[in-house]
This record gives structure tokens, C-alpha cells and sequence, in this order.
């Protein structure tokens, strides 16, 4: 073998080596990836105030149009619902619910410029009539378990007995003496009532 095969051949082990030892090295400290930092960018101040403002008046605006158009409050400040609704109760109403009133729902309405609630006695067709013995409806005496008073006529008020014309309600207080309601004004039209009443919040002393 002359002297440039032997210094080729050992260059070329020399080479082996070195790349066993590389493959080696490799395979006992494998490399990581490296991760590639996320840049987080902190939100201004300005920004997240203006977010909570906005959101504040979103709340704000939901909530006036749903009490304006379609929920209504009203302070109660009147002893004629007494014992179910008592002066200083919080009323909550519907406003959309007109079309369906039956007997014994409490609604809310006006007579000379003050917010009433009243207990639907009749609908449209219904004959009504109060004598000694008390209500009568369609001709049968009213035996209503939560009014403790007899129900009786005012000398200054309306006729009966009467019928309650189409789309007009007759309304009551549960509270039967001195209760302004439809013994003084009569029927009441359903287009001229504001709601029905869903819940109350009693108010209670401190």
C-alpha cells in the first residue's frame, strides 16, 4: 500500500469516528425545538374603561327599554288591594298581556291621573249585580275566599245590574268598602288599562 492510500484511508476513519461520536452526542442530549415566545401585548387602560362603559350603558339601555315597552313599576301607595297588595308594596306588571284577562287577574290602571290596581270581576258579556246579599255574576252570588268584606253598592255610584260591554272589563278592590273602582266609574275599556300585574315586593319596616 504506497503512503497517500494509507494517509486517505486513515483521514476516511478519522472521518467515521467523528461522525459516530456527532451521531452519539446527538442521541444522549437530544436538541429541544425551541419555542417560539408568544409576544403578549398589554391592552391599555383607556381601552378596557371605555369596554366597561360601554357595557355599562348596554345594561342600562336593555333595561329602560324592557321597563318602558314591555315590564312596568309601580309603588303602590293605596289600602283598597289590602291584604294581597298593601300600601308601599313594590308592583311589577306586564304591559302586553291586555287582551288576556279572566277573573281574578290584578291589574294595573289609571282613573284621574293616579295609578291603580283592581281585581278583574267580569269580562265582556258577564251580567253584574251587587244587592244586599252581595255580588252576583251571570246571576250566581260570589263566595271569594280572600275578601273579607261584603260587597256593597255606593248610593253616589253606577246602576245595576249591568252587562259588561265588548272590550271593557269590570274591576273591583280587594278591600270592598270605600274601594274607588267600577261602582264609581264603571266598566273599564282594556285599551285604557296599563297591565297585569305579575309579582309584588312586600315592603317590610326596619
Amino acid at each position: 500500500m504506497t503512503t497517500t492510500n494509507a494517509i486517505n484511508a486513515l483521514k476516511t476513519l478519522q472521518e467515521l469516528n467523528l461522525e459516530f461520536l456527532e451521531k452519539a452526542k446527538k442521541t444522549k442530549n437530544p436538541e429541544k425545538p425551541k419555542k417560539a415566545k408568544a409576544s403578549v401585548q398589554a391592552v391599555p387602560l383607556w381601552k378596557e374603561l371605555l369596554f366597561l362603559i360601554l357595557k355599562i350603558a348596554s345594561i342600562l339601555l336593555v333595561a329602560v327599554l324592557l321597563f318602558t315597552f314591555l315590564f312596568g313599576f309601580l309603588r303602590y301607595q293605596e289600602p283598597h288591594m289590602d291584604p294581597a297588595i298593601k300600601d308601599g308594596d313594590l308592583v311589577l306588571f306586564y304591559r302586553h298581556n291586555k287582551s288576556g284577562y279572566q277573573p281574578g287577574d290584578a291589574i294595573v290602571l289609571e282613573y284621574e291621573g293616579q295609578r291603580q290596581v283592581r281585581r278583574v270581576i267580569a269580562t265582556a258579556g258577564d251580567s253584574v249585580d251587587i244587592t244586599e246579599e252581595g255580588l252576583y255574576i251571570n246571576g250566581a252570588l260570589q263566595q271569594e275566599a280572600d275578601i273579607y268584606q261584603r260587597t256593597q253598592r255606593y248610593a253616589d255610584g253606577i246602576e245595576f245590574p249591568l252587562t259588561v260591554p265588548e272590550g271593557q272589563i269590570f274591576v273591583l278592590g280587594d278591600s270592598r268598602i270605600g274601594a274607588t273602582d267600577s261602582r264609581v266609574y264603571g266598566c273599564v275599556k282594556i285599551e285604557d288599562t296599563l297591565g297585569k300585574v305579575m309579582t309584588v315586593i312586600r315592603r317590610r319596616s326596619i
